[in-house]
């Protein structure tokens, strides 16, 4: 299989094996007008077998989503075909837009115009877990 490398843009490394199409989706990445290559169940001595996306032009992306799907990614920032940055990430600690709140009795369900926002907490036992800003009620992925 030949990939060819990047000059200018993104690379999303180490995605957990599989959830390269969740990270497609949620970033949009099908309305982007340049190319995009995802590739799955790649060899890694770190994490067995990864995910890596290739995009090839510079975007604005939303770390937070980023971090939110899989907080194991590592974005890696391509110009004139060097690495220029590596930027790890972690679960956001606010993530607004992102998920809708599950509780039939919750505001943002009788006033969908609201932004839908959850807070990163941890549950007694130490998990952590996102909790509705509104009436904190805990999202399960």
């Amino acid at each position: 299989m030949n990939i060819d490398s990047i000059q200018n843009g993104i690379v999303l490394d180490h995605i957990r094996a599989g959830r390269s199409m969740e990270v497609y989706r949620y970033l949009a990445l099908d309305k982007l007008d340049c190319s995009v290559a995802i590739i799955k169940n790649a060899k890694s001595q770190k994490m067995g077998k990864k995910d890596i996306i290739k995009i090839d032009s510079p975007i604005d992306l939303d770390l937070d989503i980023l971090g939110y799907v899989d907080p194991g990614i590592t974005v890696n920032i391509i110009k004139d075909g060097q690495l220029q940055e590596k930027q790890p990430l972690e679960l956001p600690k606010k993530i607004v837009n992102i998920i809708r709140c599950k509780n039939p009795r919750c505001i943002t369900v009788a006033e969908p115009q609201l932004d839908s926002i959850f807070l990163l907490g941890r549950k007694p036992s130490g998990k952590r877990v996102y909790r509705c800003a509104y009436c904190e009620a805990e999202y399960h992925r």
